[in-house]
């Protein structure tokens, strides 16, 4: 009875004690899906409206791999989701606005950006200095690695194409070639409410750039909109066996299960936000090690990536699949370049100790910290690149 108790969300009890049935639940959470298919659709049709003088203006900027990773970054943080992120990047593929090469490091910046959250929730612990440390360092470990890995790859890709080499690699195996269209049903699936908004637009007196704009900012809504309900119900549906799983797995340690374990909570909940948040608690309790915990987050790191394959489903362009999957690339590259090699494994552990150590000491440093990190330097870094 308690299980059940305890699976209840605020929304379930907040002015009523109706529960919704977890078969109503997860019927939900398909139609959500379906939802978030029509946004990433809507948003690839939006921008071929707004035609390709209008799709020049809008994206110049992005030319750049590093203004691209820094729009990743700025993109991701205010929208505190790269699920998000990676699917507006993936439709504006699929529309011709932006090409693989331009992408790919777009996504890399969105996989950065999105450990911001972690850390945000780790200055909850901000006075009790014992809690703090460890908390700050379960956080920053996700940062580090990722910077790491951007640091690592990024210039592979710039040089080599090695991301999007290995990812178009795939797609060509699994739809066939860049420039041609793949039948994706998915596509095939949302056509026709996406008809319906493109209909209601122009019915309303709107056409050329303006209906482009509108359908845009519609799929832009409809994506936001159905990815935080479907992160807020799937979370409900799975919050008790989530960290029944999480104290079992992580207190008898062991690497490669935690990573399993991070994939597969962050596919379940389509957050790896959701995935690293509930690590930071546990870990300044001291329920967790932080060297237990740090592979759960590169394993959220790979879970998180699904979001962009669906959306590369909701588009017939071979190109979009192949970002989608430049992002999962990118993350499992990084695990092998920095995790499974042992010299590289606790590099990232030891800067988030040796930062948590001058954020206790310096409590500002730690919020100077987020504000440099994720917003006044990549915001510097799309300026003087543009």
């Amino acid at each position: 009875m308690s299980a059940k108790h305890s699976s209840k969300g605020p929304a379930d009890v907040a002015g009523s004690n109706f529960v919704l049935p977890k078969p109503a639940r997860s019927a939900l959470v398909v139609g959500l899906i379906y939802l978030f298919l029509v946004g990433v659709s809507s948003l690839e049709a939006g921008i071929k409206i707004m035609g390709a003088d209008t799709q020049e203006k809008l994206f110049t900027a992005v030319t750049n791999p590093i203004a691209g990773l820094c729009v990743g970054i700025l993109g991701t943080v205010l929208v505190q989701s790269s699920s998000a992120s990676t699917s507006v990047i993936v439709a504006l593929v699929a529309s011709g606005v932006l090409g693989v090469d331009e992408a790919v490091p777009m996504v890399m910046g969105a996989n950065l950006g999105t450990t911001v959250t972690n850390t945000l929730v780790s200055l909850g612990h901000v006075r009790q200095s014992n809690e703090f440390r460890r908390a700050f360092a379960a956080a920053t470990v996700h940062d580090f690695f990722n910077a790491l890995a951007v640091a690592v790859i990024l210039p592979l890709e710039i040089v080599f194409g090695l991301i999007s080499g290995i990812a178009q690699w795939a797609s060509e195996g699994l739809v066939g070639s860049s420039g041609t269209e793949w039948k994706s049903p998915v596509k095939a699936w949302v056509k026709h409410p996406v008809g319906w908004l493109t209909d209601l637009w122009s019915a309303a007196g709107f056409a050329g750039n303006v209906q482009g704009t509108l359908m845009v900012l519609t799929g832009l809504v409809i994506i936001l909109v159905a990815l935080a309900f479907i992160t807020k119900n799937m979370r409900q549906l799975i919050a008790d066996r989530v960290e029944r799983s999480v104290n079992a797995v992580l207190g008898k340690g062991g690497g490669a299960v935690a990573m399993l374990l991070g994939l597969a909570i962050t596919v379940a909940v389509q957050s790896s936000s959701i995935t690293t948040s509930i690590l930071i608690p546990l870990t300044a309790a001291g329920v967790l090690s932080l060297r237990n915990a740090y592979p759960v987050t590169l394993g959220a790191n790979v879970g998180t990536t699904i979001t962009a394959l669906l959306a590369a489903l909701a588009a017939s362009n071979p190109d979009a699949l192949t970002v989608g999957l430049a992002h999962t690339t990118f993350n499992v590259l990084g695990i092998l370049l920095l995790y499974v090699l042992p010299f590289a494994r606790n590099v990232p552990v030891r800067l988030a100790e040796r930062l948590a150590d001058v954020a206790v000491k310096r409590r500002t440093m730690a919020v100077a910290y987020v504000v440099v990190v994720f917003v006044v330097a990549p915001l510097l870094g799309v300026v003087a690149l543009r």
